[in-house]
């Protein structure tokens, strides 16, 4: 066993001593934001830096899940995260399949089309158009279809199913399997590590939506979470932000309902991110390495 000279041992140690206070760093934000969000408001308004919860309380939490436009911006904000990825995933994992085949008729041609997207973007007011002329106004379709995939999306899972063996698909065809069958039965199964992450990806785009929000979506009944958050920072006076008061007389301060709403916001993609850590590890290097 070779043993790690004493140059190595203080540079891993460094390594390690960096690596933690980067995450400290990183942690700190949103430990601060969910200090102040369970903070009594008479403590908050004695002002300082608040390193821990003073005075106890659930108030501010209570008060959002018994407000009906922030709960039913949970829920839009699901919708779009979980029907999105789902879609997201089966329309990108399925064209980059079959851009992977090299049997395909025309397949530098739709490469090349796929490749333009990538090089030349339409911008806001061309796109604005096409969703008002599809009908698609005021609909969370609007903010869905758009982004079921991207160009960099279907080039990032090709490279994935390149490295695929063929002989995999040759194997299942003999056995009679057809086109459907091998990519549901062969090819999606061994896709597991970049599914998550394509996975992850969307599920964050999706429930982070914002600015397409702001362009498409007029209805504020229709409006997902992170566009009450935005309503909540320039007015907290509105129904999503509350007012100084609670039914019984407690005191509520609208900063720190602010910071409870961020760290809703913030809870789901951090409890999605453990289930799919170990495919995720693998997934980062999509495409990065081909046998």
């Amino acid at each position: 066993m070779i043993k790690d000279s004493i140059p190595e041992k203080i540079f891993g140690r460094v390594n390690v001593l960096l690596l933690i206070l980067l995450s400290l760093v990183m942690v700190f934000p949103l430990y601060y934001v969910f200090s102040i969000s369970l903070t009594d408001p008479r403590e908050y308004l004695k002002g300082g830096i608040i390193l821990y919860p003073r005075g106890l309380t659930w108030d501010n939490y209570e008060y959002l899940f018994s407000t009906p436009l922030f709960i039913r911006s949970i829920g839009i904000s699901a919708f779009l995260a979980i029907v999105g990825t789902t879609l997201g995933l089966i329309v990108t994992s399925s064209l980059a399949y079959t851009l992977s085949r090299k049997r395909l008729l025309g397949r530098k041609i739709i490469l090349l089309l796929i490749l333009i997207t990538i090089l030349f973007h339409p911008g806001i007011i061309p796109n604005y158009l096409l969703i008002r002329e599809l009908g698609l106004m005021n609909s969370l379709w609007s903010l869905i279809l758009p982004a079921l995939s991207s160009g960099w999306n279907v080039f990032l899972m090709k490279s994935f199913f390149d490295s695929i063996p063929a002989s995999l698909e040759e194997a299942a065809v003999i056995d009679g399997c057809n086109d459907m069958h091998v990519w549901w039965r062969i090819i999606l199964p061994l896709s597991l590590p970049a599914l998550a992450t394509f996975g992850l990806f969307f599920a964050v785009a999706y429930w982070n939506v914002f600015f397409n929000a702001v362009l498409y979506i007029n209805d504020f009944k229709k409006w997902p979470l992170q566009l009450v958050l935005r309503q909540m920072l320039i007015d907290s006076n509105t129904s999503a932000g509350g007012g100084n008061i609670l039914e019984e007389g407690q005191m509520v301060n609208p900063q720190s309902i602010k910071m409870a709403a961020v760290i809703i916001a913030t809870i789901p993609i951090m409890m999605v991110y453990p289930f799919l850590q170990k495919h995720f590890a693998k997934g980062v290097m999509v495409g990065s390495v081909k046998e």
